[in-house]
């Protein structure tokens, strides 16, 4: 490979990439040489969700990249299976996993339907599962591959408010640490990663998750990301990563960590995420 394109020659399938940090992830992957697949389950955007599968695949082309946009709901077994048959069809391989997409409903038990709670399952942990399902088979066949899948540590702290979302998200985490221990000799690693407070994004932003000096920006996930996948799988595999101390760790300053908040330096009352004490979850 490349020695300033360390992914050169792989391919990565990210879903939820049309905006946010999906997208983030998806034009950093491309910057380091793979070639990327844009999923999403609408092909066009709105007032409220700007962007679409198809701008985010231009915006890779425009700089150079190489983008297949699908259409994809992660709900849907056949769509899924599709989107991974037409990645091999184009690129003839699939790296690297990054299970970003998911379904946000910060609400208590009593004001979380049963359909909301369903929906929840569905995209957060069912559709996971439905990727890692028909994409590890072709990373097994090449004995390299990455998991990722964007979900918290697991942890016993108490998520008042946020309690349903939550045992989806930890599901997804489970699932990562599962999937590492089953494919370790295949040479596939498997982490899950997130973020200790608030990364801007559109979901921040419509669910008025505080205001943009309590933000971080995507940048610091898409570090994070990079440093798991310049690691050899599976060297790395079977953690619950977060994207500060797991940088930290490798070798990041305090001056470099503070460049990330959005205003350049930490608010007085940061809203935290990762279940450390006074967290908002």
């Amino acid at each position: 490979m490349a020695e300033n394109k360390p992914l050169a020659g792989r391919v990565a399938i990210v879903t939820g990439s049309s905006r946010g940090i999906g997208r983030a992830m998806v034009l950093r992957l491309a910057r380091e040489g793979a070639g990327v697949v844009v999923t999403g389950k609408s092909e066009s955007g709105t007032d409220r969700l700007p962007g679409s599968i198809h701008t985010v695949a231009e915006e890779v082309e425009q700089a150079g990249g190489a983008a297949l946009p699908i259409r994809v709901d992660v709900r849907h077994e056949d769509e899924v299976k599709a989107m991974v048959d037409q990645t091999v069809e184009k690129f003839g391989r699939v790296d690297i996993l990054v299970n970003n997409a998911g379904a946000l409903w910060w609400q208590p038990v009593l004001q979380t339907p049963p359909k909301r709670y369903d929906l929840m399952w569905e995209i957060n942990v069912r559709a996971a599962y439905l990727c890692a399902y028909f994409a590890l088979p072709h990373m097994v066949a090449q004995h390299w591959g990455h998991v990722i899948n964007c979900s918290p540590p697991i942890t016993t702290e108490p998520s008042p408010g946020h309690v349903a979302y939550m045992t989806t998200k930890m599901g997804m985490t489970r699932m990562a640490i599962g999937i590492a221990a089953e494919h370790e000799r295949d040479g596939i690693a498997s982490n899950s990663l997130w973020p200790v407070t608030i990364i801007e994004s559109l979901a921040s932003i419509n669910w008025g998750l505080g205001d943009r000096s309590q933000w971080r920006s995507p940048e610091i996930l898409c570090d994070a990301m990079m440093e798991i996948l310049r690691t050899e799988p599976p060297s790395l595999t079977g953690q619950q990563i977060l994207d500060e101390p797991f940088l930290r760790s490798r070798g990041w300053t305090q001056d470099q960590l503070d460049a990330y908040w959005l205003e350049g330096k930490p608010p007085e009352n940061p809203v935290y995420i990762d279940g450390r004490a006074g967290s908002s979850m």
